[in-house]
C-alpha cells in the first residue's frame, strides 16, 4: 500500500504517478505488452512508449511533471506584494478595491487587476471598508384565488412606434389572478388622467376591482412633506391626490408597491408587450397615437386568450356599480371653490356665472364642488345638487391679455437705407 507522496530520490511523485510507476514495472519484467500498460493507465500507445523510454533512462523522475517545483512565469514578485500592502496599510487605507486597483496603476505603476489585489489584501486579513447588506432571501408570491381581487398597474413610456412617429406611454392593468389584460392605451405621457380614464374603463366593462397595486408615483401619492391645508386640518383629512380621492370613493385598496420587483407581473407584463405589440405596430405601420390604439385593441383580445390562466377558485370578485352609478360624478377631477359675490366661479382661466334655482338666489360665499371632467365638461355641485351655470363675462385683466391677430394683408412700411447718409459719413478731424 503505497502512501500519499512517496520521495524517491528527491523525486515526490503522486499518487497518479506512483500508479504509472508500478505499471511501467510490469512492463519491463515482462508481466504485461506496451497495449495493456497503456489501458491501464488510459493513455495513448505513443505517449506510453515515451513515458516507458524516459523511465528506462532515468527512473522515476521522468514521470514526474517537468516544471515541478519550478517558480511560476506569472506569479508576482513577494516585495511588490509587500508593497502593496504597505500602500493599503497606510497611505491608501479606507480605499475600496478597485479605487486602489486604479491608484495602483495610475499613481504607483503597479499594473495589478483587481482580483490580484483583493487576494492579496485578503491574505494579509485586510477586508474591503465597503460593506454590501447581504442578498436577501425572495421567494415566489402566490397568486391571488380570484379574478379583480388584485390588479397591477403602471405605465411603460417606450418608443412604441420606433422612430416613426412620437414617443408614447402606454398604461395597463393586469389581474394578478389570470393574467388578464383588461384594459390598456397609448398616450403621450403618463398622467393622472390616463389612470382615471383605465379604470373608468375597467368599472364599466368588468366591474370595481377590491385592490390596485402601484408604485410611489405622486399620480398616486401625497410627498409626506407636504403641509396640509387648514381646512384639511379642521376637517382631519388627509391631503390626497385625484387618483387616491377616486380609489377612496370606490372602495378600492390602494397598495404601493416598495420596488419593481414587487409587482413584477406588470413589468413582465410590458417587457412581453416591448417585444410582441412593437411588431404588431411595426406589421401594421403605425405612425399615430390614435392608429397605435387601434392595432392595440386588436391586439389585447388574441393576447388575452393565448397567455390567460384560470383562478384558483371560480368566480370573480369585481363589485358591480349600483344602478343608480354616475360614472361623470366619480371619475373626474373635483375642486373646492368659495362662489364670489358676483355668484361666479373661477376655475383657473375659466369664469362660470351661477344661475338661480328654486332653492336659493345667491350662492355668494357659498362653497361649492367644482368637477371638471376628462372632456373638458365642467359641472357645479352644491350640497350634492347640480346648478345650472352660463359662462361669465370675461375680466379685464383676461380681456387685456387677449393677443390682437395683425393683418397680414396688409404691406409693411418701407425702411429707407440711411447707411449712405453724407451725414452719417462724417468724421470729425
Amino acid at each position: 500500500m503505497f502512501s500519499e507522496n512517496v520521495t524517491m530520490e528527491k523525486v515526490t511523485l503522486k499518487r497518479r504517478e506512483q500508479n504509472r510507476l508500478q505499471v511501467l514495472n510490469e512492463v519491463n519484467r515482462g508481466g504485461i505488452s506496451i497495449r495493456q500498460a497503456s489501458m491501464v493507465m488510459e493513455l495513448s500507445i505513443r505517449h506510453t512508449k515515451r513515458l516507458l523510454a524516459g523511465f528506462r533512462q532515468r527512473g522515476a523522475e521522468a514521470l514526474a511533471h517537468g516544471n515541478r517545483g519550478r517558480r511560476p512565469s506569472n506569479k508576482i514578485d513577494p516585495s511588490i506584494c509587500e508593497q502593496v500592502v504597505e500602500l493599503a496599510k497606510y497611505k491608501y487605507k479606507g480605499f475600496n478595491q478597485q479605487h486602489f486597483s486604479e491608484k495602483l496603476e495610475e499613481t504607483e505603476r503597479i499594473p495589478l487587476s483587481r482580483s490580484t489585489v483583493r487576494r492579496i489584501l485578503l491574505k494579509e486579513g485586510i477586508a474591503s471598508p465597503r460593506k454590501r447588506r447581504a442578498p436577501k432571501h425572495r421567494r415566489r408570491r402566490e397568486r391571488y384565488p380570484l379574478s379583480g381581487m388584485l390588479l397591477q398597474t403602471d405605465g411603460s413610456p417606450h418608443d412604441w412606434l420606433e422612430g416613426r412617429g412620437p414617443t408614447l406611454c402606454l398604461i395597463g392593468a393586469i389581474d394578478d389572478a389570470t393574467s388578464e389584460v383588461p384594459y390598456a392605451f397609448f398616450q403621450p405621457q403618463e398622467s393622472t388622467a390616463g389612470y382615471i380614464r383605465m379604470l373608468q374603463a375597467i368599472t364599466l366593462s368588468h366591474g370595481i376591482p377590491l385592490a390596485l397595486y402601484h408604485d410611489r408615483h405622486s399620480i398616486f401619492e401625497i410627498n409626506k412633506g407636504k403641509v396640509p391645508t387648514l381646512e384639511e386640518q379642521l376637517a382631519g383629512k388627509r391631503p390626497q391626490t385625484q387618483l387616491a380621492r377616486i380609489l377612496t370613493e370606490l372602495g378600492i385598496n390602494s397598495i404601493a408597491a416598495k420596488s419593481p420587483q414587487a409587482k413584477g407581473r406588470v413589468e413582465r407584463l410590458w417587457n412581453t408587450f416591448q417585444d410582441r405589440l412593437v411588431s404588431e405596430l411595426r406589421l401594421a405601420g403605425a405612425t399615430t397615437e390614435k392608429e397605435a390604439n387601434r392595432v392595440l385593441r386588436e391586439f389585447l383580445p388574441d393576447y388575452n386568450r393565448k397567455f390567460m390562466v384560470p383562478a384558483k377558485e371560480p368566480g370573480s370578485a369585481y363589485r358591480r356599480p349600483q344602478p343608480d352609478f354616475k360614472a361623470e360624478e366619480i371619475f373626474c377631477y373635483k375642486y373646492t371653490c368659495v362662489v364670489g359675490l358676483d355668484n361666479v366661479v373661477r376655475l383657473g382661466e375659466q369664469r362660470l356665472q351661477l344661475l338661480p334655482t328654486a332653492h336659493r338666489q345667491s350662492y355668494a360665499r357659498c362653497r361649492v364642488e367644482v368637477h371638471a371632467g376628462l372632456d373638458n365638461s365642467i359641472a357645479i355641485y352644491y350640497e350634492g345638487q347640480a346648478l345650472r351655470t352660463r359662462p361669465a363675462p370675461l375680466d379685464a385683466p383676461q380681456l387685456r391679455r387677449q393677443t390682437i391677430v395683425p393683418n397680414l394683408n396688409k404691406p409693411k412700411p418701407t425702411v429707407p437705407d440711411l447707411s449712405f447718409n453724407p451725414w452719417r459719413q462724417w468724421v470729425h478731424r
